[in-house]
């Protein structure tokens, strides 16, 4: 009785077709799951491809400053600020602009803590409160949903 063909560890096929799928639309990531195995392939200083176990073996993502003594879960802090729509969202008004808040930042009610843009429209988002910006829960430049926590104001 001949064994079936071994199906290879690393799919190079897939792997290429993600890669020349990077370089079409210009993203710097681009991640798929098949089968409980997933592939992600992303770009930063060289391009690289990994080959991740599936994902329920995968550990929970830790919060952008998060401290290691007291985790605060965002979706449950009466201070957190939830994006009202999807784009993108930037810390400064412009590109190499002092930042609208850091963690540590005193803020006042209606102050700008981001801007959000949606089809090209520059969002302002401001502070629902006065408070302290205790936690900063996004990257500048980085896409976000309807609804996501981005920043945590006490």
């Amino acid at each position: 009785m001949a064994k079936a063909p071994k199906s290879p560890l690393v799919n190079h096929e897939l792997i290429h077709e993600l890669t020349k799928l990077l370089d079409e639309t210009g993203l710097t990531e681009i991640e798929i799951e098949q089968d409980g195995q997933r592939v992600r392939v992303a770009r930063g200083a060289a391009p690289s491809a990994v080959v991740a176990a599936p994902r329920a073996a995968m550990p929970p993502p830790q919060t952008v400053g998060e401290s290691a003594s007291k985790p605060i879960d965002p979706a449950k802090h009466p201070g957190v600020v939830i994006s009202p729509m999807v784009g993108t969202a930037y810390m400064a008004p412009e590109p190499g602009a002092k930042p609208f808040i850091e963690i540590g930042s005193k803020v006042k009610t209606g102050d700008t803590l981001l801007i959000i843009e949606a089809m090209k429209t520059m969002n302002q988002i401001p502070a629902p409160r006065t408070g302290s910006v205790i936690q900063i829960l996004f990257e500048d430049g980085q896409p976000v949903e309807f609804g996501q926590p981005l920043v945590i104001v006490e």
